[in-house]
């Protein structure tokens, strides 16, 4: 591992975010200088980021746990293009009115990761719309274009992806990277920015900002990109079954969200601990030797953490008192989630749906035939099956997954 003498290199890199960086000297010695602003850009495609953007996020507030100054900045203005990085298709246009929605449900989140003020070290938010709407066509193009090369745009692995497997890359989505690196240059003036920050498949786009203000304005910009966050089975960070996991409580309860992180496989444990809690290492390293049963309670802890941080000690709190009630007393608690039966009776493949159990009626019946659905702790093998509901029924899929049906 690489000897760094400013607290944030070190930091970074003992927690395991590093996975490339720009120029690590001048970053270290930058860092170990002054405080130094950095941001990461969020483009608000949905009311809510998931807990795929959350490495992003905890980077932010390791910059600030080193002494330096996060910048989150929203894309309301590079939200209306879409980041074609690494993606298959073009991604669906957003109106004004649905952007600006998307990023004030997105704020909310941000002030549970980062302390916000005025302070040297505090944390600012900004949109790109501020800068980007007011651009006029043919003088961004003269006084910009020039200093990009289509050739070495389209080497980068983020373009040269679709365009090996001959899938339509618009040039709207081709000026992403343009309007990328143009933000940098915009921070870098406006607030003395001289570090972005990004996951593995922006560092072309990051190369571009840092290149862009080193031509026009002879700034020395930095960038550090973190390694894709996989899963020890090889899947995605934040993919599950039943879809994706959500950092707003509106989209995602408190309870699932705790259980996602007490699902964690026994071999992701000690990484999970280091990326997206705030335990100390030697603690993780204690945690993360344990086995057998005992890596459960790592589990739990990992869970709580990482519950708290997110939605608040009491959710966590919550969370956990239910999980001990459903799976230690096979009681069913109160946060588990739930749906309201009209009429008192429902077929349990509409139940399983119904609760997010099961994607499909098709899913609801394989897990069915397979052995796996319980109602009331007893298991159920007629698809057609009617649960009668009479104040509150469990339905549980396998041993981790639970559900309230309610009479309404």
């Amino acid at each position: 591992m690489t000897e760094y003498k400013s607290e944030l290199l070190r930091l970074l890199s003992s927690r395991g975010y590093i996975h490339q960086v720009t120029d690590p000297q001048g970053l270290d010695a930058l860092a170990a200088r002054q405080v130094v602003p950095g941001y990461i850009g969020f483009d608000p495609t949905a009311p809510s980021l998931h807990v795929g953007s959350l490495v992003q996020i905890m980077l932010l507030r390791r910059l600030q746990q080193a002494g330096h100054k996060p910048i989150v900045l929203m894309g309301g203005g590079t939200g209306k293009v879409g980041d074609p990085s690494f993606k298959d298709e073009a991604r669906k246009l957003l109106t004004e009115e649905t952007i600006a929605s998307n990023i004030a449900s997105i704020k909310t989140v941000f002030e549970n990761f980062l302390t916000f003020g005025d302070g040297p070290a505090d944390a600012v938010m900004l949109d790109n719309a501020e800068w980007l709407d007011a651009l006029e066509y043919l003088p961004f193009l003269r006084d910009y274009g020039q200093h990009f090369s289509v050739n070495r745009m389209l080497s980068f692995d983020s373009v040269k992806l679709r365009l090996d497997r001959e899938q339509s890359l618009s040039f709207l989505e081709f000026n992403y990277m343009i309007l990328q690196a143009y933000d940098f240059l915009e921070l870098s003036r406006r607030q003395a920015c001289r570090l972005q920050m990004g996951g593995s498949d922006q560092w072309g786009n990051i190369v571009n900002g840092i290149e862009l203000s080193r031509r026009v304005d002879g700034t020395e910009v930095y960038g550090v990109t973190t390694p894709l966050i996989t899963t020890a089975d090889g899947g995605k960070m934040g993919k599950t079954m039943s879809g994706a996991v959500w950092l707003n409580p509106e989209q995602l309860s408190h309870y699932d969200y705790w259980q996602f992180w007490r699902n964690t496989d026994d071999r992701d444990v000690g990484r999970f601990l280091r990326l997206f809690t705030d335990l100390p290492l030697d603690e993780i390293a204690r945690l993360e030797a344990l086995e057998g049963a005992e890596i459960n309670e790592a589990k739990k802890i990992l869970a709580n953490e990482a519950t708290a941080m997110c939605r608040g000690s009491a959710a966590a709190q919550e969370a956990a008192e239910t999980a001990r009630r459903t799976f230690e007393e096979g009681a069913a608690g109160e946060a588990l989630p739930s749906f309201a039966v009209p009429g008192g009776s429902i077929l349990i493949v509409d139940a399983l749906v119904g609760l997010g159990l099961c994607a499909s009626k098709g899913e609801a019946r394989r897990k069915i035939a397979e052995g796996a659905i319980k109602v009331a702790d007893q298991p159920v093998s007629d698809p057609m099956a009617n649960v009668a509901v009479t104040g509150q029924v469990k339905i549980s899929f396998g041993k981790k997954k639970h559900g309230l049906l309610v009479s309404a």
